[in-house]
């Protein structure tokens, strides 16, 4: 019986095992990318002029393949914040485009630096693009130097954000972990009640063993 019962508890363990390196697995996938969603989405509701910024970096959703293939769309990249004397020929900046009218951001590569009344531009070029952009880029326009990327992540935290990317990635995984730790709680109390039962099932059965064994010794005794 002490075996049986230990098999249990072993794949009710394992069970365990495997579900909680689940949900490590999905936090560690899911966590950064909200916190990152949710500080895009906040900051730039209370600064809609400005990027949003996490100490000195500033998270960013590719949307055109301009960069390709160094930075690919619906990649998530991360500037950090510099001064336009430390930029250099050759760095890939990210800036707010000169040619747009919506504070729109374009991560573009540096091929000249021009210095004119003591104020820098950017002269700049998608990699992918066959021409440089019409329009320098004012030192003021630069949001910061690219610094790395994460593939896909800018289409999933798009998704995100959008009513089912938050059902399916956010509030079903941890309806789904919920779910199955009420679940196996119920399994194991379930499985306790029915090892007690067993083990005062098998104590009668000793202590009635006992009586005859002691009824019959008296018997014996006494035709002694």
């Amino acid at each position: 019986m002490n075996e049986k019962k230990d098999s249990k508890n072993a794949e009710a363990t394992r069970s365990h095992k495997i579900m909680t390196i689940i949900g490590i697995i999905i936090c560690v996938i899911l966590v950064p990318i909200l916190i990152i969603n949710i500080t895009l989405i906040i900051k730039s509701h209370t600064n809609k002029d400005d990027v949003p910024k996490i100490g000195g970096y500033c998270p960013l959703i590719v949307l055109t393949g301009s960069m390709e293939p160094e930075i690919k769309d619906g990649d998530l990249i991360i500037v950090k914040q510099i001064d336009g004397d430390d930029v250099k020929v050759g760095d890939v900046i990210s800036f707010f485009d000169p040619e747009s009218t919506s504070n729109s951001v374009l991560t573009h590569r540096v091929t000249e630096i021009v210095e004119e009344n003591g104020s820098l531009s950017f002269r700049t070029k998608g990699d992918a693009n066959n021409t440089e952009d019409k329009m320098a880029v004012p030192e003021d326009e630069l949001v910061g130097i690219y610094k790395s990327r994460i593939p896909g992540a800018g289409n999933v935290a798009m998704f995100m954000q959008s009513t089912a990317g938050l059902v399916i990635c956010v509030i079903l995984p941890l309806i789904l972990l919920v779910g199955y730790d009420i679940i196996r709680r119920r399994r194991y109390e379930k499985e306790n009640q029915k090892d007690t039962a067993a083990l005062l099932a098998e104590l009668e059965a000793l202590k009635a063993k006992k009586a005859e064994a002691e009824k019959t010794e008296s018997n014996d005794s006494e035709s002694k």
